[in-house]
């Protein structure tokens, strides 16, 4: 993929690093890196060398969130229809995010505010230095909870009562009472360091056996259990098609290492 104007974008293998990069204002979203983030995790179905993404921030922080003076203000001077292309446009990063087949790993430190929190709920699994403090804070400036999905996502990760605290009064949550609610998968100094290796580990094994796990965790939220079984049990047959299955059970009885390629 060519290298994007509002964000830094690198490879390491087959793990794909978004380096959010405003370091000076903790790493604000415009309108402009609204859109190119979405149509970024876009394309990212056609990226079939990256096999797994991290995404973090500059200077010690995640993200601040919306800018205050290119996003806050004009908006206050926008029409409803240009208010809800807006609304629109920034829910179809958290969409882009959660269609996107390869693993998304949220490395957090420092600030991970408003939309920033949002992009980290958004991705799979979320690592947090010490630092981080998480505050989905709309309601600090006269908005409500829900935003870009908030009021689905979050209760599923932390529960209901918990994301509506959060929700309600935008308080900020430290890393470690994120990770003992679920929100965080683990807290480390050097927390870009560890999503990298996790993102690593997802790289190496199965791609399209990810991208299925990845479908079906965001497809099952709407249907019934019987409904969901069968759903899956859709999916393993086609995964049972694939070389990477005929493979791990070859390295099985051979005793050992399975190396997947990703058919």
């Amino acid at each position: 993929m060519s290298q994007p104007k509002h964000f830094q974008w690198r490879r390491e293998g087959s793990v794909g690093v978004i380096t959010l990069n405003r370091p000076e204002k903790k790493n604000p979203l415009t309108f402009e890196s609204y859109a190119e983030l979405r149509d970024f995790f876009r394309g990212l179905k056609n990226e079939k060398q990256t096999k797994a993404i991290v995404i973090t921030g500059a200077g010690g922080n995640f993200c601040s969130g919306g800018d205050v003076h290119e996003i806050i203000g004009p908006l206050t001077k926008m029409a409803m229809p240009q208010l809800l292309e807006f609304t629109r446009m920034t829910g179809d990063l958290v969409k882009a995010m959660r269609h996107c087949p390869q693993p998304v790993i949220a490395a957090v430190e420092g600030v991970c505010a408003g939309a920033g929190a949002i992009i980290a709920m958004a991705s799979d699994l979320r690592y947090a230095a010490p630092s981080a403090k998480t505050a989905f804070l709309f309601v600090r400036v006269g908005l409500a909870g829900c935003d870009m999905g908030a009021c689905t996502i979050l209760p599923r990760l932390i529960g209901q009562g918990r994301a509506s605290e959060l929700l309600y009064t935008g308080r900020s949550m430290g890393a470690e009472e994120g990770l003992a609610w679920g929100f965080f998968n683990g807290v480390a100094d050097g927390v870009v360091d560890l999503s990298l290796e996790k993102a690593k580990e997802l790289a190496a094994g199965p791609t399209l056996a990810h991208a299925m796990t990845k479908k079906m965790l965001h497809q099952e939220w709407n249907v019934g259990l019987d409904e969901a079984i069968e759903m899956e049990a859709q999916a393993q047959a086609i995964l049972m098609q694939t070389r990477d299955f005929h493979r791990a059970y070859e390295a099985f009885a051979a005793k050992r290492k399975p190396s997947f390629e990703g058919d």
